[in-house]
């Protein structure tokens, strides 16, 4: 008869937690990944977002409309309401490369719910292969909402493909989960200060 002893039971439990681990891995392997995420590299370990609250007055001299920063390093959104009793923290995906990323201040200039997304000239020459508008629904890349920036062709928005969170997986905007983003929408005004560093 098998006896089951402490000593057996945490050696089995060992070996099949690393066999889940293996398998976590190849699945970020598989060939059934977004033509963007074959660029992004494969360890599991990089799709994370570092999360720690901060205080915003480091980075703003004030809190007028709501205030959002960008950290492009832990992968982070935070948020501060104008009377500062609000404050969120939301995982986020960022640019694919730093030639992509931009840092800096800007404002939200425009809040549309159900967004029409259209590739970049620049993305169109790097993917001509990719259509030239997709409207609202499952297939756009810019999710269920999306904020417009002061920059031209950067926005902070939804996306559908889940597994762009916490990863450099865009091509210059900064992306959020669907339901995270329809709720910073709520918060956020046109005016809203941006930072992101």
């Amino acid at each position: 008869m098998f006896k089951l002893d402490r000593r057996s039971f945490l050696a089995g439990s060992a070996s099949m937690l690393a066999t889940g681990v293996g398998a976590q891995t190849a699945d970020v392997n598989s060939e059934e990944t977004t033509e963007v995420e074959a660029e992004i590299s494969a360890a599991v370990r990089q799709n994370i977002s570092s999360f720690r609250s901060l205080d915003w007055r480091p980075y703003f001299s004030n809190t007028k409309n709501g205030v959002v920063l960008v950290d492009i390093s832990s992968r982070a959104l935070h948020f501060w309401s104008e009377d500062q009793s609000v404050y969120k923290l939301y995982p986020s995906s960022v640019p694919l490369s730093e030639d992509l990323t931009r840092r800096g201040r800007t404002v939200v200039t425009q809040k549309v719910v159900g967004p029409t997304w259209r590739p970049t000239p620049s993305m169109l020459e790097r993917n001509p292969e990719w259509p030239k508008v997709i409207g609202p629904g499952p297939d756009n890349p810019l999710g269920t909402h999306a904020m417009y920036l002061s920059w031209k062709y950067y926005r902070i928005h939804g996306t559908h493909d889940t597994r762009k969170i916490g990863r450099k997986s865009s091509n210059g905007c900064i992306g959020l989960y669907n339901e995270h983003i329809a709720e910073l929408f709520g918060m956020c005004k046109v005016g809203t200060q941006v930072l992101i560093i």
